[in-house]
Parts: structure tokens; sequence; C-alpha cells
């Protein structure tokens, strides 16, 4: 195996940088949808559920490309930001933003499963003892969600983790800056000469990748046993 370059250690750490970044990013809006969508009752939840969803079925590229139009210069939220001297494209936070978007889904997934489990009763308990609702969401729904958070952050890790379409449209592939272990490889695969270094990288990718989704077994399991 061909010993890695100090390029090839900087995508290492840009992708699990990005990885950690973006699930810590989507947790707190990941669990306010989930509970939006599993606890209370409004018109257009299945608006919510299918816009929330909508990530898993477009090409990663098609996600990257209306990031671009947002967060662009010329975009609506990205010209807003641009007056404020906040530059996002082509930058790390770009390659976060990227893949807290694409992953976002299976962490609200995992998380509405986790909800879905817990017993109503507890929860109306919590209520007929007088607890306020963000009292039964703290000391009830909270601590029996922590499995499939658990879960669902293992899961968004490793998606963050191989996220390219949306990342190279809207971050690039600029090595030591947004470049990650993904855009690396294909870089790599574009030269003929480089094959073992795109191995190695892959080899790479799928030692980390195994260790998170044991992770993920291992909260699912927890979660089985619970119930």
């Amino acid at each position: 195996m061909t010993p890695l370059s100090s390029t090839d250690l900087d995508a290492i750490r840009l992708s699990i940088q990005v990885a950690v970044a973006a699930t810590l990013l989507s947790l707190p809006f990941g669990f306010a949808v989930a509970y939006l969508i599993t606890f209370v009752r409004f018109r257009g939840k299945v608006v919510v559920e299918v816009l929330v969803n909508l990530p898993l079925t477009l090409p990663p590229v098609v996600v990257g490309y209306f990031l671009l139009l947002l967060l662009g210069r010329h975009g609506w939220l990205g010209s807003l930001l641009d007056l404020a001297g906040i530059r996002l494209i082509f930058t790390l936070k770009a390659a976060v933003i990227a893949s807290a978007v694409v992953g976002f889904p299976l962490l609200v997934r995992s998380l509405r499963i986790g909800m879905e489990a817990i017993d109503p009763q507890l929860i109306h308990a919590s209520r007929t003892l007088g607890a306020r609702w963000h009292d039964t969401l703290l000391t009830v729904i909270l601590p029996l969600s922590l499995p499939g958070l658990a879960a669902g952050s293992s899961l968004m890790f490793a998606r963050s983790l191989g996220e390219f379409g949306a990342t190279i449209i809207v971050a690039g592939n600029i090595p030591g800056i947004t470049q990650t272990i993904p855009l690396a490889i294909y870089d790599y695969a574009a030269s003929p000469s480089s094959d073992e270094m795109a191995l190695t990288l892959c080899l790479v990718s799928v030692v980390i990748s195994l260790i998170v989704l044991f992770m993920h077994e291992i909260m699912a399991k927890k979660m089985i046993r619970r119930d």
C-alpha cells in the first residue's frame, strides 16, 4: 500500500472535520423536525415530510446546484451574506452545509423511529403530573430518543464522509482547503499513474465507514432491546 502524502492526510482530516461539523450542525434541527412530525398535529405535515426527504431522492449534484444558486454571490441569501462580508462558496463551510443538507433526512428518519417507539403513556403520565411540554421534552422524550439520536448521527456522519456531488459544486476541489477523501480519490482516478494512491484512500474510507457503521448497528440493537 502506497504511503499517504501530506495532501492525503489533509483530505482525511478535512473529511472527518466536515462530517463531524455537519452532524453537530444538524442535530438540533433534526431533533426539532422529528419532534414536530412525530408529536405535533398540523396541516401540511405531508409536505414537510416530503421536503425533508427530498435530498434522498435528488442527485447530489442537483442539491449542490440549488445550494450554489442560494448561497452564490448572486443568490438571495448569498448576496445578503456578501454584504455582511461572509463568503461561503468554495470554502470548508460550504462543504459542511452540503453534507448537512444531503445527510439530514437520514438523521430525521432515525430520530423519528426512536420517538415513535416511546410509550405514549409515559408522555401522558408526565403531562398528567403537571409537567409542561418543555419539561416532558427534556425529561422524557429526549432521554428515550438518545438511541435514535446516536444511530441517526452515525448514519449522517457516514453519509457526510462520502459526500461528493454537492460538495464539489459548492466547495470545489481545493487541496488542503476543501478537498475531502472522495474528491481526492476522484483526482487520483483521473490519472492512470495514481491508481495505487486512489486505492489507498479507498481503503482508508472503507475502514472509517466500517467503524461508523458498526457503531450504528450497536445503537440499532440497543433500540430493539429497549423496545
